[in-house]
């Protein structure tokens, strides 16, 4: 049995930003979530590059992996969950990690690709001040070691 979904109540109603990019990289598919996360409507994403996301020093490495996914149509970012950082529209910078899926015709030539992305900054955040105190830790250790 097949179930009867609403596929764009699906994609609205997620928690998480859903986009869907061409194969040229250009945005196709905006939902709240991304327009919540990323601080762009989707008036304004719409048919845009992704660089308006992608921190510039990140740009040649993504475009680079991005431009082999569609011309091989293999990612290994459809299990393997993907940490980058990523701009919001006010120029602060994310940390966000996400799964892909890439979309094919029926003549199963790449057409673009689907990301499922969460904003992971206040959990990134939190686990760089657990490895700054770990290493407060551990100097006062040495250094309570070295006057014993």
């Amino acid at each position: 049995m097949q179930a009867n979904v609403d596929f764009k109540q699906l994609v609205e109603g997620a928690g998480d930003a859903i986009m869907v990019c061409d194969a040229q990289g250009a945005i196709t598919l905006w939902n709240r979530a991304a327009e919540r996360i990323f601080g762009f409507t989707e008036a304004e994403a719409l048919g845009q590059s992704l660089d308006l996301i992608i921190p510039q020093r990140q740009r040649q490495r993504h475009w680079d992996g991005y431009h082999k996914t569609m011309d091989t149509g293999i990612t290994k970012y459809g299990a393997d969950l993907l940490r980058v950082p990523a701009l919001h529209k006010d120029g602060h910078t994310l940390s966000i990690a996400f799964t892909v899926s890439m979309l094919f015709s029926d003549a199963r030539e790449v057409t673009g690709i689907v990301a499922i992305v969460r904003d992971e900054s206040v959990r990134f955040a939190e686990e760089r001040k657990l490895r700054a105190r770990l290493v407060e830790v551990e100097a006062a250790m040495v250094k309570e070691g070295d006057s014993q």
